[in-house]
């Protein structure tokens, strides 16, 4: 090769370097992701998958996973990549999930956590280091809240396609008062970030619609014995006890509560946190009759969703968030797709804060929960997927789950078939 030859060489391939390196260049203030061809597109979870509301986590997996399944597994021509991390339902493993996932840089976008105490430990960390998440089942108000004086924790990247409580303990306290008549209520938290929000706000909405608390009492996860609460409760029995707790304390207070003078005709009620197969089979007789207000999803779209769970699964999904995971997949996969930028090497580049921006504009968003619109803090659901479901014989005797839906706020009446 003479001299010439070698330099024209040497400066086109300088040049094709060059013109592909300004292609692949990042000016996303968050930062990017570079894929190459042969690279999957990755995606990460926080969910709770041991312990004793692991159905909680695998009830969203099954979600994720349904909803690559509907995209052959596949995004932008390649693979995609499920990488997953136990969060556990607690801060200390909210915070060691988030920092396990962002040490991955190839990690795009993350679904979860499964619980509002472990999102709050691990938002900080997420939104550092520029990812988002979007949880299908946090609740606490705080979450999409930017105001710091009233416990506001919001930081950008952080979305959810559940409900947010203030909207939840609304229904829950509307149905209380002009459904059931109720006048009169006593609630119980375990503690938890979910569960003492929860309580408070569908307390706060109660005496607002002109109800009384009559208490507001608290448990320790890990306590069995409920006697000494349920007594304090039953010296002015209430028409409604609310505990939006989770299993198994939840089991043990439906299940004792019945043997506590004073306490045989109050009415027991919680939420999503109970809506699980095992509830009524570990609380007995305790559970007739028993309402929980919470995620109620219905249509073809929905029926078909189940249907491709059994097929998959071979049996119902265990908890009530499925859905909502189905939709907070689609909608990071559909970002991810409408911002991605294909360089003529094949390289697909993604920015973060794009990426960040393309789930915010989220918009007429047509779920399988409804119709969502992402606010500027991270709330995206509605209240079209909310309804009120009572357990009845088929739940505690056959085992028929899950219980019959009720009551929707939309239609402000019984519901014969959803």
């Amino acid at each position: 090769m003479n001299a010439l030859r070698l330099i024209v060489l040497l400066a086109v391939t300088f040049m094709v370097g060059t013109a592909q390196a300004q292609e692949s260049e990042c000016d996303d203030e968050r930062g990017c992701v570079l894929i190459g061809p042969d690279e999957p597109v990755t995606i990460g979870y926080m969910l709770v998958t041991s312990g004793a509301i692991a159905f909680l986590g695998e009830d969203s997996l099954g979600g994720i996973e349904l909803a690559l399944d509907a995209r052959g597994n596949e995004l932008l021509g390649r693979e995609i990549e499920l990488l997953g991390e136990d969060s556990l339902c607690t801060p200390e493993g909210g915070q060691t999930a988030a920092e396990n996932l962002v040490a991955d840089e190839q990690v795009l976008g993350v679904i979860g956590t499964s619980c509002s105490s472990a999102a709050v430990a691990a938002l900080p960390i997420i939104s550092r280091a520029g990812y988002v998440m979007i949880s299908p089942s946090n609740t606490t108000p705080g979450l999409t809240e930017e105001k710091r004086d009233i416990g506001g924790v919001w930081q950008p990247g952080y979305f959810r396609t559940s409900q947010n409580d203030l909207l939840l303990g609304e229904v829950t306290a509307q149905f209380a008062i002009e459904e059931l008549g109720a006048r009169t209520l006593a609630t119980i938290h375990d503690g938890s970030v979910y569960a003492e929000n929860l309580q408070r706000v569908m307390a706060e909405r109660f005496v607002e619609s002109g109800g009384e608390l009559l208490y507001a009492g608290s448990i320790n996860v890990g306590d069995t014995d409920m006697t000494a609460i349920l007594t304090d409760i039953a010296a002015e029995p209430p028409d409604i006890l609310y505990f939006p707790i989770f299993e198994p304390e939840g089991s043990f207070i439906a299940a004792q509560i019945r043997s506590i003078a004073g306490l045989e005709e109050t009415q027991l009620m919680s939420a999503g946190g109970l809506m699980v197969a095992s509830f009524p089979f570990n609380s007995g007789e305790g559970a007739l009759g028993m309402l929980l207000s919470g995620p109620a999803v219905a249509g073809d779209d929905y029926r078909a969703f189940l249907a491709d769970w059994v097929e998959k699964y071979g049996s119902s999904p265990p908890g009530s968030y499925h859905a909502h995971a189905f939709d907070a997949t689609n909608i990071l996969l559909d970002a991810i797709e409408a911002i991605a930028v294909e360089n003529s090497n094949g390289d697909v580049l993604i920015g973060r804060g794009r990426l960040l921006d393309a789930i915010t504009a989220t918009s007429g968003f047509d779920g399988i929960t409804g119709s969502l619109q992402c606010s500027p803090t991270g709330d995206c659901a509605t209240g079209e997927a909310i309804g009120v479901f009572e357990i009845g014989e088929n739940e505690v005797n056959e085992g028929h789950w899950p219980p019959g839906l009720i009551w929707t706020p939309a239609t402000g009446a019984l519901v014969e078939d959803m």
